[in-house]
């Protein structure tokens, strides 16, 4: 009796043993089958990946010599605006300053000569507050300027 519950048991164990190993191969196959499928899509996207950055690498590279002699415009342009800016910088100031000087020297030249003011109203006087001076509403304006002497 001992005997066959012993057989039983092993043949239990082997069966249970051999259920393992079969799911066991399927998987490994189905594995090998994946890994080879894998394998042969990766290996065209490898390909096709190393393309893009040898063309990145290459555009990369138009780039930088592109980006050089914009460097190189860039310095020469501001060579260039600094000679001209010192060539002809001072001469015209200098011209537009005379002509400024000659145009108010003309302008002085034919304004009419003032003459007598005319006699103030009682209205137009200047009264006094309070130790202050108040100007007429009525009176000239006066212009103001501010510090680099243009009108506000």
């Amino acid at each position: 009796m001992a005997g066959i519950l012993v057989a039983v048991f092993w043949a239990i164990l082997v069966s249970f043993l051999a259920v393992v190993l079969v799911r066991l191969a399927q998987t490994l196959k189905a594995t090998t089958k994946l890994v080879a499928d894998v394998t042969e899509q990766a290996v065209p996207l490898l390909a096709d990946a190393s393309a893009t950055v040898r063309s990145a690498q290459t555009q990369l590279d138009k780039v930088d010599a592109i980006a050089s002699d914009v460097q190189e415009v860039t310095s020469n342009a501001s060579a260039l605006s600094t000679t001209v800016a010192s060539t002809f910088g001072g001469p015209l100031v200098k011209v537009a300053a005379f002509g400024y000087g000659v145009r108010q020297a003309l302008g002085r030249r034919t304004a009419p000569e003032p003459g007598p003011e005319p006699a103030r109203s009682r209205s137009s006087r200047r009264k006094v507050i309070v130790g202050r001076t108040v100007p007429s509403a009525r009176g000239r304006k006066r212009e103001r300027r501010n510090t680099r002497g243009q009108k506000d």
